[in-house]
């Protein structure tokens, strides 16, 4: 007589956290300020001007913007305060920086939500494959959230794990 076959995952009591279910929905756009500067490196005061009065700023409604120079220029700090004032009220969310800094900023905003105390004393795996794109900055951000709260955390698929963290244990 062949033995049950024995599902050891369910019993491991291991809880598997998803996080592209805390995924920024939302288009991500970015203004490098580099292709306004005269000559490829001077932010002229009045053609800036001009050019943020003339910008189509509608095509950033409802999008998370990224403002940077990705070029060694000096940009002064009111031209940055310029652009975030048109976008004001358009966009989701600006910031100052490249896509990827956006990106650990929108994940940050997310993870701040999330209650750790769900997990207290749990075994957790933080979900590896994803079909949407989690950030490095989100692994770092979850790890450093629930390190003070699980018994354990690890990161794959539950037939799967790479050991993270173990807490230490409890002295009685």
């Amino acid at each position: 007589m062949q033995e049950p076959i024995i599902n050891k995952v369910a019993q491991s009591g291991l809880i598997t956290l998803n996080l592209e279910k805390y995924y920024p929905q939302g288009e991500r756009k970015q203004i490098d300020l580099k292709d306004v500067l005269f000559m490829g490196m001077i932010l002229k005061e009045k053609d800036f001007r001009q050019w943020v009065k003339e910008h189509d700023w509608k095509q950033f409604q409802n999008t998370f913007v990224a403002v940077y120079c990705s070029i060694d220029a000096i940009i002064p700090t009111w031209a940055y305060m310029l652009v975030a004032s048109k976008l004001s009220g358009i966009a989701t969310k600006v910031i100052f920086g490249d896509l990827q800094t956006l990106e650990s900023i929108l994940w940050e905003d997310a993870i701040k939500d999330i209650d750790q105390e769900q997990y207290r004393d749990q075994k957790l795996v933080i979900k590896g494959c994803s079909n949407l794109p989690v950030s490095e900055a989100a692994y770092l951000l979850i790890t450093q959230k629930l390190t003070p709260v699980v018994s354990s955390l690890m990161f794959g698929e539950p037939c799967s794990t790479v050991p993270v963290y173990k807490a230490p244990k409890k002295e009685m």
